[in-house]
């Protein structure tokens, strides 16, 4: 077993990430917060790629750190029974960050490198395994 999810059940999972999307969306909509600051921070969970600066591990382990669910939620719990808006705001965009990746096929990743995801292999290069081979056209 791969680890990777594949099939029906790999577009369920992206389709379930739209919803996040969609219903964080109209969250954020519905508690009046502005839009300026939605698009300035909808993309701030991506610093996280630095951890790849310090090797695959790390890198695997700071992307699922800023792109798990449980941080976003822990923020929408705080917002609404401190009740704190700016952390009502974080955990939606947060959210809706996540789903926007899950629907676009980024899952959570191994720490065998930024392409092996729970939701299948990413990018352009071809799964290798121990049993395959891999010829390039040197002809060029």
């Amino acid at each position: 077993m791969s680890g990777e999810t594949k099939g029906a059940v790999r577009v369920v999972l992206r389709l379930e990430g739209l919803c996040v999307l969609v219903a964080a969306s109209v969250a954020y909509s519905k508690f009046g917060l502005g839009w300026g600051t939605f698009a300035l921070f909808f993309l701030t969970p991506d610093i996280s790629f630095l951890g790849y600066f310090a090797g695959s591990r790390i890198g695997a382990v700071s992307y699922n750190l800023a792109h798990s669910y449980s941080g976003a939620v822990a923020c929408l719990v705080a917002g609404l029974v401190l009740p704190a808006p700016t952390i009502l705001g974080v955990g939606l965009i947060w959210c809706a960050h996540i789903g926007f990746d899950r629907a676009l096929g980024y899952g959570l990743k191994y720490s065998s490198g930024f392409g092996f995801t729970h939701l299948g292999r990413i990018g352009k290069f071809p799964a290798i395994t121990s049993n395959s081979t891999v010829k390039l056209d040197t002809t060029q």
